[in-house]
């Protein structure tokens, strides 16, 4: 169904057309004669028009006089090319010149702009047609007028706004349209590009957004000086913190809808020199029903794991850095588990993903709900699985290893940078080898690469001895490498994977680690006997399939 059907079957929905009417309708030549009859025979009215063509093309809808817009806007685009094409120059970031506009159609008055204006990038926001004309009038002003502005200065094209100090005022210009609609498009779009995470940073002349988007930090918005108090404020609203504490961490977290899913948000302040700032944690909890599979294992260590997470009882310790997805994985296992026979609680610090049908425990150190303390008082409760959020002393060590072997399936992770590394780690922590070797199923270490763009990767051949120095055992010569497109943001990659080894312990390796036998007789016995393959060849599997580089699986893993 063409979009020109798709607007006259919204609008037939709920009004009747006259047939004279609909007839000239259908018989418009062009977006601006069709527009303008809609309008003008009262059937739809801009807004409406805006907001279907908002949900059809994914363009976030911009009200510009709840806009606050710099004067030196009027350099990003000439006067006669904006008013040409009713378009309005929003901001510019690096390449990239975001235009506020009436007719997204018109695609080529946006290729025009690109090639005046030198941008990699037009991206597009939705404004009423006369919103545009009114704001370009007050931006573009005669030379005897503009000599009289400061250049640093904002205009509004409805109400001015302005900035107060005062604790009362700040929680009403919080409120305000121009903070709430700034702070909304900011997380709207990190939602659009996939981000993880959003970070708020107060600089000396200036507050920065910032997206992680697959692993890598992307400067997105700048605010200025004078309206970071509003901006913080709205998001210590919205994320229940205390508005009157600024000296202090806080931590906090708030949903929204998005797609017609429900996202949470993990929110910490830290206080800095310039201000306070804001991490948003994206958590979509859409990420974990789709099991294991989803997460990008390839076929062999993702085997090994799903046996373990059959076994009756034990402990499955999962390890990486900070930021390789341990929890993700451990909440795609919980979410494969939980149905109404097993009871399932989890110890976090912080709880991320809120699960329907699982018991969650916040750690509160403050008041003596430690991991130890919380997992001590959960044994009382007969679970089935616990899941505890970070192995971080002896003490939560000795009680998950001994609640293992009572019965209990415990999953846990690990900092340490490779699976056999949790043994010594834990043995480290005062742990007996018999009772780690009697309660321990599987270590596992797992890492984040980014995916290729399937859009943009290019082909190339790589030299036999390149192969056998990075020891990659293929007689296919053909790898991939990233080139960058704007499906991908000019990066190469888009979206991520997770690479894998995994450690499943028999008897033999039981034996092995009573006896106190090396990491590197353990990795031997379980790649000749175990199927174990260490990280890196896990990820030079997914280069042999073209899914990453080389390149990224190298900066990604250690030897």
């Amino acid at each position: 169904m063409s979009l020109k059907n798709k607007i006259l079957s919204y609008i037939q929905a709920n009004k009747s057309i006259n047939k004279h009417v609909l007839k000239s309708i259908e018989g418009a030549s062009n977006y601006d004669i069709f527009k303008h009859l809609l309008i003008d025979n009262h059937l739809v009215t801009e807004e409406e028009l805006l907001l279907i063509f908002s949900k059809e093309f994914k363009i976030p809808f911009l009200d510009l006089k709840k806009y606050k817009v710099p004067y030196k806007n009027k350099d990003l685009l000439p006067q006669d090319i904006a008013f040409r094409y009713k378009v309005f120059p929003v901001c510019r970031i690096g390449n990239a010149l975001t235009i506020s506009t009436g007719n997204p159609l018109n695609v080529l008055s946006h290729d025009d702009i690109k090639i005046i204006t030198g941008a990699e990038r037009v991206d597009l926001v939705l404004s009423r047609e006369d919103d545009i004309v009114k704001a370009l009038s007050i931006l573009y002003k005669t030379e005897d007028t503009a000599k009289f502005i400061d250049e640093d200065s904002y205009f509004e094209v409805g109400e001015v706004f302005e900035a107060k100090d005062s604790l009362e005022t700040l929680i009403d210009e919080s409120a305000r349209p121009p903070i709430v609609r700034a702070v909304d498009l900011f997380i709207y779009n990190a939602l659009k590009k996939r981000a993880s995470d959003i970070h708020v940073e107060p600089y000396q002349d200036r507050l920065v957004i910032k997206y992680r988007i697959d692993g890598s930090l992307h400067e997105e918005f700048n605010f200025p000086k004078k309206n970071q108090q509003a901006v913080i404020a709205r998001l210590k609203i919205i994320s229940s913190l205390d508005i009157t504490e600024s000296r202090l961490p806080q931590d906090g977290r708030f949903k929204v809808k998005f797609e017609g899913r429900e996202i949470d948000f993990r929110v910490s302040s830290l206080p800095t020199h310039f201000g306070e700032k804001f991490v948003l944690r994206v958590l979509d909890k859409e990420n974990l029903s789709t099991g294991l599979k989803a997460l990008g294992f390839s076929d062999e260590p993702l085997k090994l794991f799903e046996e373990a997470t059959k076994a009756p009882f034990g402990m499955i310790v999962v390890t990486g850095p900070t930021g390789s997805g341990k929890s993700t994985t451990l909440y795609s296992i919980i979410n494969q588990t939980n149905t109404p026979e097993k009871s399932i609680v989890t110890i976090e610090d912080p709880i991320e993903y809120q699960i329907e049908g699982i018991t969650q425990i916040h750690v509160n150190t403050e008041i003596g709900l430690t991991f130890a303390n919380g997992l001590r008082s959960v044994l009382r409760q007969s679970p089935d699985i616990i899941m505890v959020g970070e192995i971080r002393d002896s003490e939560t060590a000795d009680i998950a290893i001994k609640a293992s072997l009572t019965g209990e399936i415990i999953l846990s992770t690990l900092h340490t940078n490779t699976a056999v590394g949790a043994i010594t780690r834990l043995i480290d922590m005062g742990i007996e080898p018999f009772l780690l070797a009697s309660s321990l199923v599987a270590a596992t270490a797992q890492r984040l690469v980014r995916k290729l763009c399937s859009k943009c990767k290019e082909k190339y051949e790589i030299e036999e001895k390149v192969l056998k120095n990075l020891k990659i055992e293929t007689n296919n010569r053909t790898f991939f490498i990233p080139k960058g497109c704007s499906y991908c943001n000019d990066t190469g990659y888009r979206g991520r994977i997770a690479i894998l080894e995994v450690l499943l312990l028999d008897d033999k390796m039981k034996e092995m680690i009573i006896s106190r036998r090396s990491e590197d007789e353990i990795i031997e016995y379980a790649m000749k006997n175990r199927g174990y393959r260490p990280l890196r060849e896990n990820g030079f599997a997914h280069c042999i399939e073209g899914t990453t580089s080389i390149e990224e699986v190298l900066r990604a893993t250690t030897e």
